[in-house]
């Protein structure tokens, strides 16, 4: 049975997700949410090409109703949540800045809930339950101490956070009431894992964070509908609670409610238009500038120097370019991919790019340096040496994607255009992105998720 809510923050979120619907929501999160809802499942239906999804396809062999994009497969909806969270994560082109890949745990849950309604889910109650995931997601990271205290400790928050992050959205899209939203969220501690283990040998279990984080949520929501009650406490400075265990120092609970409805936290996640680790991307958009500015090719250059903190350099400072994971985690293999390839975009990850020796020896010509004095949520500074002895340096404080550099609309556009059309025919893929761009129009989401099967399952996968 559900227990009665009193006033704790955890309280007050769960009344806020229960009852947030369109009409509440600010129409700048509206667009904000429709353009992530969009590139989170352009990047999960290229993913359905990727060697993790074609794995837990295997694994899982799944059978049921609900649509596993770019493909003509379905499955049941906790594997269908799974499977389409790797593959919105695969190719590292999902958002940031959220729990920390909020799209990659949010949309597959949604998703995999539309038949467990009871009714048609309109656009407009989808575009809710994704802003109530956003906001719940970045709120717990927020609460347990922000992405350094959490992630350094070795918890990888997409994992850790993003169950929280679905179960959230999935209560407000299936019309759960606040006592029930509540133990949605709090059961969904109870799936929160994910290490950062992964980094040090370049393994795939990153990419299965997103998949497990949403199949977690979508499940605490589906257990929370049926009365299965959530520990009440999780979120007091308790034996066993969410904070003293992810971080025992730095968190603030107060978090998980300050500004409802006024602070959006949708509005934070930040876009990614290069194929690797968002750590990566602010060096790339230096040394775009850099180039620019001074109209120099890069075959110009004889150095670059990378001066980072100490959690940058561990997170992506390896000069990786062998399997896909490890290279996508390498900020040098970016810069020198940018260099030798023109753009540091998914084409730059094929297998013949990763091993080209143009590469290597640029990587060879890249100097990292870690500066201890540096914040570890610090962006890299960048200095480039031209072979005529001309030196230029920068550090982008955001990088492109986020709100103080956005990507054009045409560049949105152009990034969905070009992943939908890995496992899509070119006309299907224009007819979603406009129904896309008007969701708050379609009265049933099944529509969407009918125009996301393709044809993945019977291409190559992309190595």
């Amino acid at each position: 049975m559900n227990r009665l809510l009193a006033d704790a923050p955890i309280d007050r979120l769960a009344r806020f997700v229960s009852a947030l619907d369109y009409d509440a929501i600010p129409e700048t999160a509206v667009a904000k949410a429709k353009i992530h809802i969009a590139d989170t499942l352009g990047a999960a239906i290229a993913g359905a090409r990727s060697v993790e999804y074609s794995l837990a396809l295997k694994a899982m062999q799944p059978v049921g109703p609900t649509q596993l994009w770019g493909t003509g497969l379905s499955g049941s909806p906790r594997d269908a949540a799974l499977i389409n969270g790797v593959a919105a994560h695969a190719f590292e082109l999902d958002d940031s800045g959220g729990c920390d890949h909020s799209g990659a745990v949010i949309m597959p849950a949604v998703f995999s809930a539309l038949q467990e309604t009871g009714a048609p889910v309109s656009g407009r109650r989808m575009i809710a339950a994704v802003v109530a995931g956003y906001d719940a997601g970045r709120r717990i990271l927020e609460a347990t101490g922000g992405y350094d205290a959490h992630n350094s400790l070795g918890w990888h928050s997409t994992g850790t956070c993003g169950t929280f992050a679905a179960a959230a959205a999935v209560a407000n899209l299936l019309g759960l009431n606040a006592a029930a939203t509540r133990d949605a969220m709090t059961l969904a501690t109870s799936f929160s894992s994910g290490l950062w283990a992964f980094i040090h040998d370049g393994s795939q279990a990153k990419k299965l964070h997103a998949g497990r984080a949403a199949e977690g949520g979508l499940l605490a929501a589906r257990l929370a509908a049926q009365g299965y009650a959530g520990p009440s406490r999780v979120f007091d400075e308790v034996w066993g609670g969410f904070f003293t265990s992810f971080n025992k120092s730095a968190c603030q609970p107060q978090l998980l409610s300050e500004g409802l409805g006024e602070v959006w936290k949708v509005n934070r996640a930040v876009l990614k238009p290069y194929a690797s680790c968002r750590g990566a991307h602010s060096a790339v958009d230096a040394l775009e500038d850099l180039l620019a500015e001074t109209g120099r090719a890069p075959e110009e250059i004889a150095r670059i120097g990378l001066r980072m903190s100490g959690m940058l350099a561990d997170m992506c400072g390896a000069k990786a370019a062998g399997a896909m994971a490890p290279t996508q985690m390498s900020l040098p293999f970016a810069l020198a991919a940018r260099c030798v390839f023109g753009t540091a975009g998914l084409q730059a990850y094929t297998g013949e790019r990763r091993s080209h020796p143009a590469v290597k020896a640029m990587m060879d010509r890249i100097d990292i340096a870690v500066d201890a004095s540096m914040d570890a949520m610090a962006e890299p500074r960048v200095t480039l040496t031209f072979s005529d002895g001309l030196v230029v340096e920068r550090m982008v404080p955001r990088a492109t994607g986020s709100a103080e550099r956005p990507m054009s609309p045409l560049a949105v556009a152009a990034k969905f255009g070009e992943l939908a059309a890995m496992s899509m025919a070119e006309g299907q893929v224009e007819t979603l992105w406009q129904r896309l761009g008007s969701l708050e129009e379609v009265s049933d989401c099944t529509e969407i998720e009918a125009l996301m099967a393709g044809h993945a399952d019977t291409l190559p996968t992309f190595r």
